[in-house]
């Protein structure tokens, strides 16, 4: 694998769920620590700054770390655990899939359970597990091995684990936690290549924490910052899969970066989307309009800051978000890295003016 793969690989298969982002915390200030000012906020997320020649204006690049899992609610005296969901789960695809269940004394391997299908009536056949039926199996012989081999306790956090895997085309990427380790993946390789590149303006690359489960490290790390522009670097779905048609998903894979034109959370800041399409245009960079009724990123809390940050979304289109195995294109990754570092090559005091009349 080249020097990209390999970061992806790392980045997207290390465990780390809402609220127990450290262990990819910890590979970003591994990656940009030696080359930016490092800060944190006070619940977990991760301060990147990159310092140009005139310092503004401030602009914020948002991925978040965490990915949705799951939290060890109960231990059965005969070993099994039960579980709560942290983020956003469909039913339909947890059952069956292996995790890791991440303790004091180690990461165990576990997998979904629930009544096999052989001894279900056939009315329950007909309908989709719920998760309370469900359990973990981490091969523990009791209640007691669980605890006292293993180390499990409740609120330990549970990750989905998958094999990065470079698919026959090899642009296609599958692994687990693509939303939104593809954006922290981004974010570090555009103030990797900032290093060599002129710019007027200070960038804040962030690591949030707990966008899952409710945009939280996006709303303290602002306060932190208190940035004059903000990217919310994120993934977004697909809609080049069966049964999905363009009015749902409009997205595809290997067609550029996705600029957000609408999404639940906000609608951006016009000026700053004309800006960023104009940028995309001008260098040759592909991109695609992304549309999204439901759902939001972390701009949805940045862009309501103190007086307001003008923000825009910029997005992986991804298939299969929110499970265990997601699927991106490599060349839409490089879309959005030359696109970002495009953007703030040109975004200089003067530009962040002509944005606010």
């Amino acid at each position: 694998m080249d020097n990209t793969l390999n970061w992806l690989k790392e980045i997207s298969t290390v465990p780390g769920v809402s609220g127990f982002e450290q262990p990819v915390k910890d590979l970003m200030i591994k990656k940009l620590g030696h080359m930016t000012e490092v800060s944190y906020d006070k619940i977990g997320s991760v301060i990147f700054a990159k310092k140009g020649n005139a310092g503004a204006p401030k602009i914020m690049l948002a991925s978040h770390m965490d990915e949705i899992g799951f939290m060890v609610k109960t231990i059965t005296k005969e070993g099994f655990i039960r579980f709560t969901t942290l983020g956003g789960w469909w039913e339909q695809v947890m059952l069956g899939q292996r995790v890791t269940v991440m303790t004091s004394k180690g990461n165990i391997p576990g997998i979904v359970g629930s009544k096999p299908p052989h001894i279900l009536t056939p009315e329950e056949r007909k309908k989709v597990v719920k998760k309370r039926e469900m359990f973990i199996d981490i091969g523990a012989a009791d209640e007691q091995e669980a605890r006292s081999r293993f180390g499990v306790r409740q609120g330990d956090p549970i990750a989905p684990y998958s094999e990065f895997t470079v698919m026959a085309n090899e642009k296609y990427l599958m692994t687990k936690a693509w939303d939104n380790r593809v954006g922290c993946a981004i974010v570090a390789e555009v103030l990797e290549k900032l290093q060599n590149e002129l710019h007027a303006n200070t960038v804040y690359g962030v690591g949030t924490v707990q966008e899952e489960v409710g945009l939280r490290g996006a709303q303290t790390s602002t306060n932190v910052i208190n940035p004059d522009i903000a990217f919310a670097v994120d993934t977004c779905v697909a809609g080049d899969t069966p049964g999905v048609t363009e009015d749902l998903a409009s997205s595809k894979l290997g067609k550029g970066v996705a600029i957000g034109i609408y999404d639940a959370s906000m609608i951006p800041h016009t000026k700053l989307r004309n800006f960023v399409i104009d940028i995309a245009e001008k260098n040759n960079i592909p991109f695609q309009l992304e549309f999204t009724e439901g759902g939001g990123t972390d701009a949805g809390k940045i862009h309501v800051h103190n007086q307001g940050v003008p923000s825009l979304v910029l997005s992986i289109p991804t298939r299969y978000i929110h499970s265990h195995n997601s699927i991106i294109h490599r060349d839409d990754y490089e879309a959005a890295v030359r696109l970002l570092v495009a953007i703030i090559k040109n975004l200089d005091i003067n530009h962040y003016r002509e944005l606010l009349k």
